[in-house]
């Protein structure tokens, strides 16, 4: 049928490698500690342009917003906006450093005007941010903005470093929401069905602490999770309880005292062999099926 077999699993390996080390906070990752003279926070202080452009993050923030053409055919102020411990494809933003990410934190203006970039982004993809948690909703423009989004697939790449710089800048927390809403939207809703392999590959994997509770995480279509949750309704029996149960019914019958040594007796004893026979038959098939379930379970859980 031209299946091929040696086919690859569709998460890449880039993309797994790229995720783990940024989960992991850069391992190996030289720190240019002191290199780099603070441009970044200089940038959103407003002291410096973002190059290779020459525009100051004030004029960005006041005249770029809402200009949809502009935010998507530039390609040099996402990576100013969103900086990361990595390089990017404007060669002229440099890497953030740890002290660097240190003193953003602390700084108030810098804070107050990233938070202004991420909502900027946000609505140019249809989506409005609603609180201080991060939790976020469809925009006025969705309708519009989602039927862009979905035809621009550079965009998600944005996307992914939008997030790791939430990560990076002290807003962990406004990243689960955002990639719940998303995979909402893609797979439930079907309103933006082609960010649907980024959104698994990348966004969910840019998530360094654990959503709680996990069973609210959308993950995947309810409708796989409602079929296979319908098969693991009854908890699992324990491993201990199961095998009690399989040497209960297993247990040798005890023979009567006064044996009689006619036919009769050592044909019954024949039948209790096969009957025994039979029972663990049985039982070995009833112990698979329920290792099974488990499995099935543990898989859509996680």
């Amino acid at each position: 049928d031209g299946t091929d077999l040696t086919a690859k699993p569709k998460r890449s390996f880039y993309a797994a490698r790229d995720l783990y080390k940024y989960r992991h906070q850069y391992p190996n990752f030289k720190d240019l500690r002191y290199q780099n003279d603070l441009c970044n926070l200089r940038f959103y202080k407003n002291k410096i342009p973002f190059k290779p452009d020459g525009v100051y993050i004030e004029e960005v923030l006041n005249k770029w917003k809402g200009d949809y053409e502009k935010l998507e055919h530039n390609h040099t102020y996402i990576q100013w906006l969103f900086p990361l411990r990595e390089q990017g494809l404007n060669f002229y933003a440099k890497e953030l450093t740890t002290y660097e990410i240190e003193e953003f934190k602390k700084t108030k203006e810098a804070i107050r005007r990233f938070l202004l970039a991420y909502k900027m982004m946000l609505e140019f993809f249809g989506i409005k941010l609603i609180d201080k948690t991060g939790n976020v909703a469809r925009a006025a423009n969705w309708q519009e903005r989602f039927q862009h989004l979905n035809e621009s697939q550079h965009n998600y790449l944005r996307i992914t470093r939008i997030l790791k710089s939430l990560g990076e800048l002290g807003y962990e927390s406004f990243k689960s929401p955002l990639v719940k809403f998303i995979l909402h939207e893609a797979l439930v809703e079907d309103t933006i069905p082609n960010i649907k392999q980024s959104a698994l590959e990348y966004f969910v994997y840019t998530i360094r602490q654990h959503y709680t509770p996990s069973e609210h995480f959308i993950w995947g279509p309810p409708r796989k999770q409602k079929s296979e949750g319908s098969k693991t309704n009854k908890k699992p029996a324990s491993p201990i309880s199961i095998h009690n149960s399989y040497i209960s019914k297993h247990k040798k019958p005890k023979e009567p005292k006064n044996i009689s040594a006619g036919g009769s007796s050592a044909g019954k004893t024949e039948e209790r062999k096969v009957e025994l026979t039979k029972n663990r038959e049985e039982n070995d098939q009833d112990e698979q099926e329920m290792n099974c379930d488990a499995v099935r379970q543990n898989n859509s859980e996680k």
